[in-house]
């Protein structure tokens, strides 16, 4: 059973005309600009300092140096837990309070403890940025990196097999409206797909035949905002507002930002992305067609209660049923059954691992 995945539409509905970018390139040269102008350092919470600006209308974080540096609209937030006060409430405070706020929350109100700000400074600039106000241990994975491995393996994503999606299966051009290339000093998305080479089944759906594209879901933030994620999926075609409709064979890997996060980008994303770039249509086609036609007979009970449990295994059916109309028959069904039962699981890691599981079952064949 296909879905909508509706990552791209929020991206698309939200970003400013500043973070959408028409090409990878172009979007590596903001992000490594960024790269090179910010710095990580450990300090004790008891040596940062909120103080008011001279105006009294914003404020500045001063370190163990004396230097102030502004903190952007995501990392006082994080101050602010770090504080343990709410941020919406401090920003309506007038500055000096706000500031006497968090310095009471960093250096009275709980233990000392270290802090990792990420800090820029723009060349010859006389103020810097506060990027980020994270763990000591944050396993940083900049957005440069990311995108430097996606032009390795797919390159600038609008002349290659993998590139910003059409509108509706036919390719257009590449404009600030309709790109799936987003970056800004918070987070970075990226939406690829192979709508070309599409993947022809014949029993896709109802008993008619059917295509599938390939794309690629790839997001990360280098501030704390959220994990290193990558998803895959096959579907049918992307609209004008970047909705994908059709999806099928979701696959996720996530890897939060702890200290070991850098080496977990190298040793598993980067050989997943070209595992991806190197598979063929005709392999995947192949591969489908195969689960397809085989057949579990009367062994579904036992197949799906093995992986998922015989309470799962029951739900997963009848999940099925009523998405299909009809019980699980072949590797297929069972695919469909554990992707539709997944769907509806509310908390994202157990869903993910439901999803994974669904997807190893294709190597069966």
């Amino acid at each position: 059973m296909s879905n909508n995945l509706m990552e791209a539409n929020r991206q698309w509905s939200t970003r400013p005309e500043e973070e959408r970018f028409l090409s990878l390139p172009e979007m590596l040269a903001m992000t490594e600009k960024s790269r090179i102008n910010s710095r990580s350092v450990v300090v004790s919470s008891r040596r940062l300092q909120a103080v008011p600006t001279a105006d009294n209308r914003g404020l500045l974080i001063e370190g163990p140096n004396g230097h102030g540096y502004s903190p952007s609209h995501f990392a006082f937030g994080q101050l602010a837990t770090l504080a343990t006060a709410p941020a919406g409430y401090l920003r309506t405070l007038p500055a000096p309070m706000a500031a006497d706020c968090i310095n009471y929350g960093l250096h009275v109100n709980r233990d000392v403890e270290d802090v990792g700000v990420l800090i820029s400074r723009e060349p010859g600039a006389t103020s810097g940025e506060l990027r980020a106000a994270t763990g000591p241990r944050y396993g940083r994975v900049w957005n440069s990196e990311v995108i430097r491995a996606l032009m390795d393996k797919f390159g600038d994503g609008r002349t290659g097999a993998f590139r910003v999606p059409g509108e509706f299966g036919q390719q257009v051009p590449v404009t600030k409206q309709n790109t799936t290339l987003y970056a800004s000093d918070r987070d970075m998305f990226v939406f690829l797909a192979d709508e070309e080479n599409r993947i022809e089944l014949p029993n896709r759906r109802n008993g008619e035949a059917g295509t599938l594209a390939r794309g690629f879901f790839v997001t990360n933030s280098e501030v704390g905002a959220g994990a290193l994620k990558v998803k895959t999926f096959l579907f049918d075609f992307v609209c004008r507002n970047r909705i994908v409709w059709g999806a099928e064979h979701v696959q996720d890997i996530s890897i939060r930002h702890t200290a070991g996060a850098p080496d977990r980008f190298i040793e598993q994303v980067q050989p997943a992305l070209i595992e991806y770039a190197n598979s063929s249509a005709a392999g995947i086609q192949i591969a489908l067609k195969a689960a397809q036609e085989a057949r579990l007979d009367n062994k579904v009970d036992d197949f799906l209660a093995k992986r998922f449990g015989p309470r799962v295994a029951v739900r997963m059916q009848h999940a099925h049923m009523l998405e299909e109309g009809r019980p699980v028959e072949t590797l297929w069904d069972a695919v469909t059954a554990a992707t539709a039962y997944a769907r509806e699981v509310p908390y994202t890691a157990e869903r993910v691992e439901l999803e994974t599981i669904a997807g190893s079952m294709l190597d069966l064949v």
